[in-house]
């Protein structure tokens, strides 16, 4: 199985970086997983509308560069369907069943995402109501992803 995360901006935070790391370390053993980054597009405080769009459609651009053919993109989305743990290792298998063992995990930058990429999305996935930094979305992503492999695998992780 092959994970990737495709995120605007960079990781900043150290405590963050670590995290991440750790769980790709977790991983290893199961699953390709790599995380790029692109871009992120700066926005000036106060931002506009339409500056918010315009960021949104040049990293848009760059993440749908990054997308392989034959991968299941999800995109993380506010919007998108909230899954229990249970529930995305369900997808991730069920998905498997279907063919893919690519899978692409996209978040967006501080304006979102642009549609053009949602709409090439196979699936929006939100991690509830509440908004997060992108940066910590990353290491809650990586995880999930994480968790959902132990699911799927029968092995114990703590509840």
């Amino acid at each position: 199985m092959r994970l990737r995360i495709i995120a605007a901006g960079k990781v900043r935070e150290k405590y963050l970086a670590l995290g991440i790391e750790e769980y790709r370390k977790r991983l290893a053993g199961v699953a390709q997983v790599e995380v790029v980054e692109v871009p992120d597009e700066p926005l000036p405080e106060p931002w506009s509308d339409s500056l918010a769009e315009r960021a949104r459609a040049v990293e848009g651009e760059r993440i749908r560069k990054q997308i392989k053919p034959g991968s299941f993109v999800i995109a993380l989305e506010i919007r998108g369907q909230e899954l229990s743990s249970e529930e995305l290792a369900s997808l991730l298998a069920k998905q498997a069943l279907n063919g893919y063992s690519d899978f692409t995990f996209i978040i967006g930058g501080a304006s979102g995402l642009a549609q053009s990429v949602l709409q090439g999305a196979d699936f929006r996935l939100s991690f509830g109501p509440m908004t997060f930094p992108h940066q910590l979305m990353r290491l809650m992503l990586v995880e999930q992803l994480y968790r959902a492999v132990k699911i799927n695998r029968g092995e114990p992780y703590h509840r």
